[in-house]
């Protein structure tokens, strides 16, 4: 019978430990900090005291407990000042070998309170105070999760500033992972007033919501209609029931990903070419792109066979209504139109992702 007991294997060998974000309140981090730092100097007042035959005062000749608490303290925050002094070889070698790690720990844990209490956050106010006062006429995504993600990756592909592009997301790891794509980033619940107001919700050009649940979605989008009445909101969706509730909260699109799912499987059963299509479609990265766009100026008059961006013009919006690419109306284009049309990828990724 083969051994039950295996030698680890080298994938195995290479695991990582699991983790898990510990949330502390900044007075009880500030409390831990500063426990730790005084629990070390007690150590340190102790072995001095201990061991204070080996010292030596160059005022009275005796170390008293003031002393000792005075001694320690001098010599874990300077180098002394030489009026008590180590005299023995063992005080000499405590100094060395237990005293002097002990200052640095002291000194680390000092240096790392003041840089996460009073730099770092000054640095982040200053910094997030010049990215707010830019912030105008950009993309704002509530959720960073695989939606959210793929939105902003294929935003950028489609020529979109990544810098103005502003990610809302609770989790610090999935910020980390949009700090990367050079986008401004926001730790916090984006159903909450003060974050949408910090992210300057009213300025924005559209706002992006993939909260992963319906109810969280959807109580989003009503705060984000309640701040910025004119913006545009798309909002993902998972159940079908849901998708009403999110347009009475005020969302402009509504999409839901295993509807947009079935539709695909339903046409690749029509056809083997159609999802691949669709999808094509869908994608920066594909061949061609579905763009929508305003009628330019140079355009009205013209019917939609005729657009000067070269593409293949499927319908236009006029006055909230959509309109087919064979109807009448669709033959003279107006200033104000939408028109959704179908152009190349020029192969780098932009292509004609804004019209042009």
């Amino acid at each position: 019978m083969a051994n039950p007991i295996q030698r680890p294997t080298k994938l195995a060998r290479k695991f990582k430990p699991l983790r898990r974000a510990v949330h502390l309140p900044w007075y009880a981090d500030l409390g831990l900090r500063l426990g730790a730092a005084l629990a070390l100097i007690g150590i340190v007042v102790f072995i001095h005291w201990w061991d204070r035959d080996g010292l030596a005062d160059s005022v009275d000749g005796h170390v008293s407990v003031l002393d000792v608490f005075y001694f320690t303290m001098i010599s874990i925050t300077t180098t002394g000042f030489g009026d008590i002094t180590p005299v023995t070889e063992a005080a000499r070698f405590k100094e060395a070998v237990i005293v002097t790690p002990i200052r640095f720990l002291v000194f680390f844990i000092f240096v790392g309170t003041a840089y996460n209490f009073i730099i770092k956050r000054s640095w982040e106010k200053w910094r997030m105070a010049r990215i707010q006062d830019k912030l105008t006429d950009h993309v704002v995504v509530l959720g960073f999760g695989v939606s959210g993600s793929q939105s902003v990756e294929e935003l950028i592909q489609r020529g979109t500033d990544a810098t103005k592009i502003v990610v809302v997301d609770p989790s610090e790891e999935r910020l980390a992972a949009a700090e990367k794509l050079g986008v401004a980033v926001l730790a916090g619940d984006a159903s909450r007033d003060d974050i949408l107001k910090a992210v300057r919700i009213e300025t924005a050009s559209s706002v992006l919501v993939s909260a992963g649940r319906d109810d969280t979605s959807i109580l989003i989008v009503l705060t984000v209609r309640h701040l910025a009445p004119a913006v545009p909101i798309s909002v993902v969706v998972r159940a079908d029931d849901n998708e009403l509730l999110a347009r009475q909260a005020g969302a402009n699109n509504v999409i839901n990903p295993v509807r947009f799912t079935g539709l695909l499987l339903a046409g690749s059963a029509q056809g083997a070419h159609i999802a691949d299509y669709l999808a094509d479609l869908a994608s920066v990265s594909g061949r061609v792109q579905l763009v929508e766009r305003r009628v330019e100026k140079s355009e009205a008059g013209l019917p939609i066979t005729e657009l000067s961006s070269g593409g293949r013009g499927l319908r236009i919006y006029r006055n909230g209504r959509a309109i087919g690419y064979w109807e009448e109306e669709c033959q003279s284009l107006q200033e104000g139109d939408v028109v959704v049309e179908i152009v190349p990828s020029n192969g780098n990724g932009n292509g004609h992702a804004n019209g042009k």
